[in-house]
């Protein structure tokens, strides 16, 4: 199992519109693409979005299913994309250090 952690930080005013645009259409695409959503939070007071998405495969298979994903007619579609409010993103591949349930 791959998993990443992003932490996106949004435009001022912005938050709820990225995340309602997320919600409809990021998330449901990730899971088409054979991705899950272990978390999705926001922080408010930040203006940030945290997500960790993983994928059941190896490192390897991660890069060719983000390609996929953000190849994808469907991704480019995506109207309004609800990547023009990140003013800021950091990703960091994450491994747990306690078994998960």
């Amino acid at each position: 199992m791959v998993s990443q952690l992003r932490i996106y930080t949004i435009n001022k005013g912005k938050l709820d519109d990225f995340v309602s645009g997320w919600k409809k259409f990021v998330h449901p695409l990730h899971y088409k693409f054979g991705f899950t959503i272990d978390r999705a939070d926001v922080i408010r007071e930040r203006n940030e979005f945290v997500w960790i998405v993983s994928y059941d495969g190896s490192m390897e298979d991660w890069k060719a299913k983000q390609e996929a994903y953000y190849g994808s007619a469907e991704r480019k579609a995506v109207s309004p994309d609800p990547g023009q409010h990140i003013a800021k993103s950091d990703r960091w591949f994450i491994e747990p250090v306690v078994p998960r349930k």
